[in-house]
C-alpha cells in the first residue's frame, strides 16, 4: 500500500452534523446513510467533535453536543495510509476525519482501507502484483511504466 495517502481513499463529501442537532435527527441521519458516525462541525465548518452510534447508545443528553466525543483524532490528506491503518487499529477507531488547512475535506473508515487492500494490479511485463487504489508509477520488480499495470479482478472470498 506504499505511496497511498488518506486523500486517495477518503470518502467525500462528508455527512456532518451541528452540535445543536437532536439525537433523534442524528440517529435518523446515521440510519438513512448507513454510516456509523458523523463529524460535528461548527458554523465555520471546523470539526468540534464526532458523534457515533456508540455515543447515541452509551451517553445521555438531548443534543449532539451532550454526547459527542470531543477528543477527535484527525489526519491530513497526505497522511500515509500505513499511518492511517495504525491509528484505526492501535486506537481502535472506526473513522478518521481528514483535514486540509484545518477544514474537513473527507473521512477515512476501516472499510476504505480494507477496500484498498482488495485492489490488486499486475504488471503485464513481469507479472509482479502490487496492491493499491492505483498502480505504482513503475513496477518495483522490472521497472515497467504504470501503463503496463492491469487491474486484477479478485474472485469472491479472496
Amino acid at each position: 500500500m506504499g505511496g497511498v495517502c488518506a486523500g486517495d481513499v477518503m470518502t467525500t463529501p462528508v455527512i456532518t452534523v451541528a452540535p445543536d442537532a437532536t439525537l433523534r435527527a442524528v440517529a435518523d441521519l446515521l440510519t438513512h446513510h448507513r454510516i456509523g458516525s458523523a463529524p460535528v462541525v461548527d458554523g465555520e465548518g471546523v470539526v468540534v467533535g464526532l458523534v457515533s452510534e456508540y455515543d447515541l447508545l452509551a451517553r445521555s443528553g438531548t443534543t449532539v453536543a451532550d454526547v459527542m466525543t470531543t477528543a477527535v483524532v484527525t489526519v491530513s490528506e497526505d497522511t500515509a495510509i500505513e499511518d492511517v491503518r495504525h491509528l484505526l487499529v492501535d486506537r481502535r477507531l472506526r473513522h478518521l476525519p481528514v483535514l486540509s488547512g484545518g477544514r474537513l475535506v473527507g473521512i477515512v473508515s476501516r472499510g476504505d482501507v480494507v477496500a484498498l487492500m482488495a485492489t490488486e494490479w499486475v504488471c503485464r511485463v513481469c507479472g509482479e502484483p502490487v496492491r493499491g487504489e492505483r498502480p505504482q508509477q513503475q513496477c518495483p520488480k522490472c521497472g515497467a511504466a504504470a501503463e503496463q499495470f492491469e487491474l486484477q479482478e479478485q474472485p469472491p472470498g479472496a
